[in-house]
C-alpha cells in the first residue's frame, strides 16, 4: 500500500470524531436502538460509518456466487429468506405505521433490485453491485429510526465520495475534495451517517475495500475530514491479550502502539481490519476500539506513544501454506530470490514468512487462488514441496525482538510443539513461529499461561 500524505495531527479538528459500528452493532432492531441512543447522548460533530447488519453480506456472497454458476433459482431462495429477515426487522424497529411503510418500501426496492440480477445472464462486474446491498440497507434502516426519533441527522451516500483508483488504492485527493462537498452542502448539521466497505472505482462503477473494510472506510474518512480520533465500536472491549475463543481469562488491552496494533490486525486479531491502522498512523489520528455492548468499558487506544516493554498480546493467523522450493543451483547463485519473488508478484499472491538456508528457501501464503499455477512455475527453479493447514502464532510487543530472553521463552513455552518456521528479528515489534494448525489451541494457552499467567 502507498504511503499516504502526510498531515499534522495538530491539523486536527479539535471536536469531529468518527465512529464506525460494525455488523454486529447494527445486527438486530435492538443493538441498532443501543447505538441511536448512544449517539443522541453525544453533541459533538460526528461522522458515523455503519457495515451491513451481521450475516447479511456472508448471505449476499452466497447469492453472488450461486448467480455466478448460473444458479438462479436458489440464488431466488436465498434472495426471498433474507427479505422476510428484513421484513422482521422493519416490523420490530419502527414504532409508527408511516415508518414501517418507509422501511418496508426500502427494502422492497432494494431486493427488487436484487432479483432484477437472476434474469439475465451475471457478469463479474455485478458481484459487487449485489454485495453494497447490505452497506446500502442498514445505513437507510437507521437513518430512518433517528428520523422517527427525531434525532437530527443526515445520510451520506459513499458512493457519491468513497474511491479506489486503478491499483485498487484509496484515491485520497478524491475522497477529500468530494466529502468535504457533501459535507458543506449540510452546515448546520452535526450527526452524518454513511456506508462502510462500499465504494466506486476509478471507472465510476460500484467496488468495495474487500472484506472488513468498513474499519478501513472509517480509517480513511478520518483522515479526510482531520478528525481528532476514530473510534471503531464492536462486540468486544478492545484488543485482548489472546484469542478468547481458545483461551480463558484474556483481559482487554488498555494501550498499543499502532506498530503493536498493525501487527496484531495482521496476523489473526479479527477486531480490526489490517489496512486501517496505516492512514491513521500517518495522520497522527488516535484509533480507539470501544465495546458497543459494554460502552463504559475503557476499550483500547491506539497511538504513537510508547506502550512500554514486554510481550503484550498472542496472536494467530490460520489457513497458512508452507512452501518450500529447494535447488541445488540456489548455492552462491545471485538473482535465484528475485526469480522466486517474481512468481508470487505476477499472481499478486503476498507472502507473510520467509527463511532461507544455502539450498532452498521457505515461505508462507494465505491465498491459494492460484496456487497450482505458483507451483507449476516455481518448479522451474527446483523440487516444490507444500504444507497445508498450518497456523502462524507471534507474540506481540514494542522491541520484544531485542530482548535477549523473549525468543527462548517463547519457545520454552511450546517446546513439546513441532515448530515448521521461524520468523525473529524482521520486527522489532513481533516473533512469529509456524505450527500445524491441529495444535493451535494448545500453543496459544500455553503461551498465554508463559507470558501473562492470569
Amino acid at each position: 500500500m502507498r504511503i499516504f500524505a502526510e498531515h499534522s495531527s495538530s491539523s486536527n479538528s479539535p471536536d469531529l470524531k468518527v465512529m464506525k459500528f460494525g455488523g454486529t452493532s447494527v445486527g438486530s432492531p435492538e443493538n441498532i436502538r443501543l447505538v441511536a441512543r448512544l449517539l443522541a447522548g453525544t453533541n459533538e460533530p460526528l461522522i458515523v460509518v455503519l457495515s451491513a447488519m451481521a450475516g447479511t453480506t456472508n448471505t449476499l456472497v452466497e447469492i453472488a456466487g450461486l448467480l455466478e454458476k448460473g444458479n438462479p433459482a436458489e440464488a431466488n431462495v436465498r434472495i426471498n429468506a433474507l427479505e422476510h429477515h428484513y421484513k422482521t426487522v422493519v416490523s420490530s424497529l419502527f414504532e409508527t405505521a408511516g415508518y414501517r411503510e418507509k422501511g418496508s418500501e426500502m427494502i422492497r426496492n432494494h431486493f427488487t433490485y436484487l432479483r432484477s440480477f437472476t434474469h439475465d445472464l451475471f457478469t463479474a462486474n455485478e458481484i459487487k453491485c449485489v454485495l453494497a446491498q447490505g452497506e446500502l440497507i442498514s445505513s437507510a434502516l437507521f437513518q430512518f429510526h433517528l428520523e422517527e426519533k427525531k434525532i437530527p441527522s443526515v445520510l451520506l451516500q459513499a458512493l457519491n465520495f468513497m474511491r479506489i483508483d486503478r491499483e485498487q488504492e484509496p484515491d485520497q485527493y478524491y475522497i477529500r475534495e468530494n466529502l468535504d462537498r457533501e459535507l458543506d452542502n449540510q452546515p448546520d448539521c452535526k450527526l452524518f451517517i454513511t456506508q462502510g466497505f462500499i465504494c466506486r472505482n476509478a471507472y465510476g462503477e460500484i467496488d468495495n475495500l474487500r472484506r472488513g473494510g468498513s474499519d478501513f472506510s472509517a480509517s480513511l474518512i478520518g483522515v479526510a475530514v482531520h478528525a481528532n480520533e476514530v473510534v471503531i465500536w464492536t462486540d468486544i472491549d478492545g484488543f485482548h491479550d489472546n484469542d478468547p475463543r481458545y483461551v480463558e481469562n484474556t483481559h482487554p488491552i488498555a494501550e498499543l502502539s499502532f506498530d503493536e496494533a498493525a501487527e496484531l490486525a495482521y496476523f489473526g486479531a479479527k477486531i480490526l481490519h489490517p489496512s486501517t491502522i496505516l492512514p491513521a498512523k500517518v495522520a497522527g489520528i488516535p484509533v480507539i476500539i470501544k465495546n458497543t455492548m459494554n460502552p463504559a468499558a475503557r476499550g483500547s487506544a491506539i497511538t504513537d506513544k510508547p506502550t512500554g516493554k514486554g510481550v503484550k498480546a498472542i496472536a494467530a493467523k490460520d489457513g497458512i501454506t508452507a512452501i518450500r522450493i529447494k535447488s541445488g543451483r540456489m548455492l552462491l547463485a545471485y538473482g535465484f530470490m528475485r526469480k522466486v519473488f517474481e512468481i508470487f508478484e505476477l499472481y499478486k499472491t503476498p507472502i507473510d514468512m520467509i527463511t532461507t538456508s544455502e539450498i532452498s528457501v521457505s515461505l508462507t501464503i494465505d491465498n491459494l487462488a492460484f496456487f497450482p499455477q505458483i507451483v507449476e512455475d516455481l518448479k522451474h527453479y527446483g523440487t516444490v514441496e507444500a504444507d497445508h493447514d498450518q497456523t502462524i502464532i507471534c507474540a506481540v510487543g514494542e522491541g520484544i525482538a531485542s530482548e535477549s530472553n523473549i525468543a527462548s521463552e517463547l519457545f520454552n513455552a511450546i517446546s513439546d510443539i513441532h515448530v515448521r518456521m521461524i520468523s525473529y528479528g524482521g520486527s522489532q515489534n513481533n516473533i512469529s513461529v509456524l505450527i500445524p494448525s491441529a495444535f493451535k489451541k494448545q500453543a496459544l494457552n500455553a503461551l498465554s499461561a508463559h507470558f501473562f499467567n492470569h
